[in-house]
């Protein structure tokens, strides 16, 4: 099977299986016209790899459940090991996540401060009504 048969049977890019093949994820033999040429059994490991990524793991994570690729894998007994690359996902996760949150509160918090509807100015003090027919002065930069 070429790489295009393998890509459209999948789903992956052409690219997105070579990108799997550097990695060591998967393997094809070449054709004297240096085609790749990959198994038909190539296709449920590459489903799995692609089941995995959807996941949010990466190919590096991938790495560690390479002896059930080729198999049904969400119907084989997990590893320790995939489950403990599992849950060091889950805390990367998580740590961003928490970290997004709190960047997204003070950004609204700044948002609502700062805004012309606030009644503040930059520093934070209140606005003071310009007297009639002041002069405003344009702001040092």
């Amino acid at each position: 099977m070429r790489i295009g048969e393998l890509a459209e049977a999948t789903g992956v890019t052409p690219r997105a299986l070579r990108h799997y093949e550097e990695a060591g994820l998967i393997s094809s033999r070449r054709l004297a016209n240096g085609y790749r040429d990959y198994r038909e059994s190539t296709v449920d490991r590459v489903r799995n790899i692609r089941l995995l990524v959807d996941f949010g793991l990466t190919l590096e994570d991938v790495e560690f459940f390479v002896g059930c690729l080729d198999g049904d894998l969400l119907a084989a007994p997990p590893a320790p090991a995939a489950l403990d690359v599992v849950r060091r996902r889950l805390d990367v996760l998580e740590q961003r996540i928490t970290t997004q949150v709190s960047q997204r509160d003070r950004l609204l918090n700044a948002l609502e401060r700062f805004s012309p509807e606030s009644g503040t100015t930059r520093r934070g003090s209140p606005l003071a009504p310009e007297p009639e027919g002041a002069r405003r002065r344009p702001a040092p930069r």
